[in-house]
């Protein structure tokens, strides 16, 4: 019996429900769906609707992500990953015999390099402008502006994951305190919080009192807006946009990147003051230790010193020193 593939896609969300992807996540799937159910719409001559999932063999999917490979590697990749995903759970919901995408060809995404703030005084330049308040800000608060960026730059949250901490995800004594995050996956880890980042915390804890007088639940969450109301995305953009121009530093955070550049630069540091790959992957919450080896790959001393052994280096010295 034929089934329909609207419907079986709406099975596979609802099997994913339990994983708790954000929202951010589950558009994206959706996104990546749909785009290929249009090629197909194309392909078939019919509407989505009216699609049935036999009609979905090896040759129909080729020439379906061969109507979108105008697009970057980077987006059909994550698209095809998607796809695979879903022929997944249908296999293993006996829905389909098997998994035609291992036969559509998946394309190879360089890798990227880390898209960190670039110039030594950058992060000092940023602090110093969120400690003093924004200028252009209308109520400013600079203890809370100065706990956000502290936060991220030396717990190299995903900007998902700030927005979901909690008062509760605060945890230990005094001087041994770590921060719980929930990240991708909904999986869990613990970034250890220092001495310095508790204090500036408990500043932006005292002011946020004063302002918003009363009992804050455990489960409140730990950053607010002017409103005293949880911070969104948008708002939390703006304002590490806002930082960034007032340290005069806009143009040396790279394209493509905003709160995340901060969790970057957060690696890059860490991977050049001699941090090891696994110990960034746990802090960094990646699934993969290959993901992480990119910061490592970027900045290790061991590869820099190995480079520098090159003979063409002493030649060259010999002749910038001659007089």
């Amino acid at each position: 019996m034929a089934e329909p593939l609207p419907a079986l896609i709406e099975e596979f969300f609802l099997a994913r429900r339990p994983k708790k992807h954000s929202e951010h996540t589950l558009a994206a799937y959706r996104r990546d769906l749909e785009v290929i159910v249009r090629a197909l719409e194309e392909v078939l001559n019919k509407s989505g609707g009216d699609i049935d999932i036999e009609e979905l063999n090896v040759r129909t999917l080729r020439r379906a992500f061969a109507a979108v490979s105008h697009q970057s590697a980077a987006t059909v990749s994550r698209t095809w990953s998607t796809w695979n995903q879903l022929f997944t759970f249908l296999v293993a919901e006996g829905v389909v015999p098997g998994n035609p995408m291992a036969a559509v060809e998946k394309p190879r995404v360089p890798r990227s390099r880390p898209k960190s703030i670039t110039g030594d005084d950058s992060i000092r330049l940023l602090l110093e402008t969120a400690a003093k308040g924004r200028q252009t800000a209308r109520d400013p608060w600079p203890e809370r502006d100065l706990a956000i960026v502290v936060t991220l730059i030396t717990c190299g949250l995903r900007l998902a994951e700030l927005l979901s901490l909690t008062l509760r995800s605060l945890d230990g004594p005094p001087g041994e305190r770590v921060i719980g995050v929930r990240g991708k996956g909904n999986k869990e880890r613990t970034v250890p919080l220092e001495p310095e980042v508790e204090a500036i915390l408990a500043s932006y804890f005292e002011t946020r009192q004063r302002r918003f007088p009363g009992r804050i639940a455990a489960d409140a969450p730990l950053f607010v807006a002017n409103s005293g109301e949880a911070m969104r995305r948008g708002g939390l953009q703006y304002l590490i946009d806002q930082l960034y121009r007032e340290a005069g530093i806009r143009t040396r955070v790279p394209a493509g990147a905003l709160v995340h550049a901060l969790r970057h630069t957060f690696a890059t540091s860490l991977a050049r003051n001699g941090a090891s790959g696994t110990e960034l992957q746990r802090l960094l919450g990646h699934e993969s230790l290959a993901t992480t080896q990119r910061y490592v790959d970027a900045t290790a001393r061991e590869v820099r010193q190995a480079a520098r052994s090159n003979d063409a280096y002493r030649a060259l010295d010999e002749i910038t020193s001659t007089p």
